[in-house]
């Protein structure tokens, strides 16, 4: 039952990041909206460290700088920025693509990765998912609403590819991986933020959306992965993937509760067809798993 209850948990607090992305970029610029999220997701993993005890190890700073740039610091800016644009159940359904991206790019970083008949079949399937999510904004053509869902998509995808990056170089403990990838991404953010962002240009942010970037570091960013760490362990990596199922599906009915979006009926057969891709994907991925053993 415990099991059950943190997977939920993880699914609540992944799903719920699109709410306060909404409220954090009404009034701050995305950039200092992802530069937050790190910073304070780092700032949480740093002391859950601590608290674990996992000590000093040494560590190759360069190539964490490349996963937090494709891991968190591209997808950080693109879905703050794609979220000014379109309602959060969007986001939450695009963001579902992630494990169809992780199939197409696997084989290219890991060599015992292999696109099999199933997992073509799972992109194909979430390729009509996109394709129904995009095609009222297509009709209209090129528009703000499909820029910022097309970039979401791009962070999507970037998010995917660091976490192929994660599994294929970086061995530290996993709580260490992430500190490290949300320190290096928040040192790369607050870098860019005087060259992009005019400070006279900046007016003071409201509380609502200073306290919705600190939830969304400490909670849907840094406390997530511990607790997603935490299942894996106790569960394994099969059942701690069914958050993936999870992520969307919270995300498209927190945004109809909290925010008042109504769901449109191509977001509803978008969310459908992607997560039934997903389904495929990991059953196809147990069964290989199964022949291995």
């Amino acid at each position: 039952m415990r099991h059950y209850l943190l997977l939920l948990a993880i699914g609540l607090l992944w799903g719920s990041q699109f709410i306060f992305m909404h409220q954090a970029v009404s009034d701050m610029p995305p950039l200092l909206v992802a530069a937050g999220r790190a910073l304070c997701g780092s700032a949480t993993l740093g002391l859950l460290c601590l608290w674990l005890d996992l000590g000093k190890r040494q560590t190759r700073w360069r190539t964490y700088m490349l996963i937090a740039l494709l891991d968190a610091t591209i997808p950080f800016i693109m879905v703050a920025w794609g979220q000014q644009f379109v309602d959060s159940a969007v986001a939450a359904v695009v963001m579902g693509c992630i494990p169809l991206v992780t199939v197409l790019v696997a084989p290219l970083l890991l060599s015992e990765e292999r696109i099999t008949r199933s997992g073509l079949l799972s992109v194909l399937l979430g390729l009509m998912g996109v394709i129904v999510l995009f095609w009222p904004r297509l009709t209209r053509g090129m528009d703000v609403g499909l820029l910022g869902a097309l970039a979401i998509l791009i962070g999507a995808g970037c998010f995917a590819v660091g976490l192929l990056m994660i599994k294929r170089f970086a061995k530290d403990h996993p709580v260490i991986v992430a500190r490290n990838i949300l320190l290096c991404s928040a040192l790369q953010l607050l870098l860019l933020t005087p060259w992009l962002i005019q400070p006279s240009l900046l007016a003071l942010p409201g509380s609502r959306s200073l306290i919705a970037v600190a939830l969304l570091g400490v909670f849907c960013t840094g406390l997530v992965y511990f607790l997603y760490m935490a299942l894996i362990q106790k569960a394994g990596p099969t059942f701690a993937s069914f958050s993936n199922y999870l992520v969307p599906l919270f995300g498209v009915l927190l945004g109809a509760l909290f925010l008042g979006e109504q769901v449109q009926r191509t977001t509803a057969l978008a969310l459908v067809l992607i997560l039934g891709s997903v389904a495929i994907n990991q059953w196809s991925q147990h069964r290989r798993q199964r022949q291995v053993c």
